[in-house]
């Protein structure tokens, strides 16, 4: 089977059948597992009192998943060693398992639990089928292939959120997570029967290494380029939730805001990124990586410090917010196509460790933002949202700092 048709530019792209079926897939199922990653967030508030439980230990729930992220790379070595096949249904298997667990035990510490299974198995789904296509697909037309499979991410805030919200409101906090475990069996079932398997020929002409988990990690922690480029993925990643985490207790304190307002502001949210995914996948390709990520740093940051004036009134908050994710995203998937060619010869555990520098730097935004807006939002005051901006704009300054190193590291090719 020929893996995909291209032309020798960053131009067109067709891909072929069997490939366009699992694109298509891999969105989808990425769209699930990014449900039950995102609602915690809008729905923390909703979440704690369904659990009886301060909203202060639904965050350190989150910060704990988080911090988890950092053995990433160690699953991304089983895609590396055993195969893509085997790792993407493992992860599947551990987010339906973890859908299923919080759907039937409405206990504090089986929630805590089945948060690390679902994040556990979608690091291995993310890193998985990132090195499966980064395989099959060049890398000047890679851009477009991989930001089609983002979208997975906005179509969670866009549909899942919201119906989220509705499910919450008719039936309870716990109902989602029930529809969620059902999607993630169906989707395990088709990728079991679309993908070529691990000893087939086909998947055995994108075999990149024997070594054994540990020399592999060694490979990502000698590379000076991989390193930087988990630098950036950390540091974005760490102002995006400085943010991301205090954006529906700000709704709610600012604005009194409902459920259903909270799904509409994710829904908004879900479109900047929709929007962000569209760009990349339409020009990353022509502009090259590196310079589409420094345009995306440099508008976030314009966008974090604009947040807080933005927010004095309910719709200016919402457009503020909008700007906001719309340039992280694009950051954020500008960023993985350039990830995926720094070590090819290591790609799924690198792409895991990206995946874990992601992870982290929320951790690091989750212990900033949370602390810092309750301290400083006494009384209705700007204060707390005005600190988080200001932390996020200073963590993304760092960043463009690091990618100036990578791009004088990087090889030609790669710097395009």
């Amino acid at each position: 089977m020929v893996p995909l048709r291209a032309s020798q530019g960053p131009g067109s792209l067709i891909l072929n059948q069997p490939l366009t079926r699992q694109v298509l897939v891999f969105t989808l199922t990425r769209t699930a597992l990014n449900t039950l990653h995102r609602m915690v967030y809008p729905f923390l508030p909703v979440i704690s009192r369904g659990l009886g439980v301060e909203p202060a230990m639904i965050a350190s729930a989150v910060t704990l998943r988080a911090l988890l992220g950092g053995a990433a790379p160690l699953l991304g070595s089983i895609a590396d060693r055993s195969g893509r096949k085997l790792a993407i249904l493992i992860g599947v298997g551990l987010f339906t398992l973890g859908a299923l667990l919080a759907a039937r035990l409405p206990l504090f510490p089986a929630f805590v639990l089945a948060l690390i299974l679902a994040l556990t198995g979608k690091y291995l789904y993310d890193s998985s089928i990132q090195a499966y296509l980064g395989d099959r697909v060049p890398y000047a037309q890679r851009g477009r292939v991989l930001a089609l499979t983002e979208l997975g991410w906005s179509l969670s805030f866009i549909l899942g959120i919201p119906i989220t919200g509705m499910l919450i409101e008719r039936l309870g906090w716990q109902a989602p997570f029930g529809v969620l475990a059902g999607l993630g069996l169906l989707s395990w079932l088709l990728l079991l029967r679309m993908l070529p398997a691990d000893g087939s020929a086909e998947a055995q002409q994108h075999v990149r290494t024997r070594l054994s988990a540990g020399e592999i990690l060694r490979l990502v922690t000698r590379s000076a380029p991989a390193l930087l480029g988990l630098g950036i993925g950390f540091l974005i990643s760490a102002s995006n939730e400085t943010i991301n985490l205090v954006f529906g207790v700000w709704m709610d304190s600012s604005f009194n805001v409902k459920i259903a307002a909270l799904g509409a502001a994710s829904a908004l949210i879900g479109l900047a990124e929709l929007g962000a995914e569209g760009s990349v996948a339409a020009f990353i390709d022509r502009i090259g990586k590196p310079q589409a990520v420094g345009m995306g740093i440099l508008a976030n940051i314009l966008a974090a410090l604009a947040l807080p004036f933005l927010g004095r009134i309910l719709p200016g908050a919402l457009v503020g917010l909008f700007f906001f994710y719309f340039t992280f995203e694009f950051t954020l998937v500008s960023l993985i196509p350039l990830m995926t060619e720094l070590l090819p010869g290591a790609r799924a555990t690198l792409m895991s460790a990206n995946i874990a520098a992601l992870s982290l730097g929320r951790a690091l935004g989750a212990t900033l933002g949370l602390p810092v807006f309750a301290l400083l939002n006494q009384g209705g005051s700007s204060a707390g949202i005005f600190a988080c901006a200001l932390i996020a704009a200073i963590l993304n300054l760092a960043a463009l700092l690091a990618l100036a190193r990578l791009q004088r590291s990087m090889q030609p090719a790669v710097s395009e």
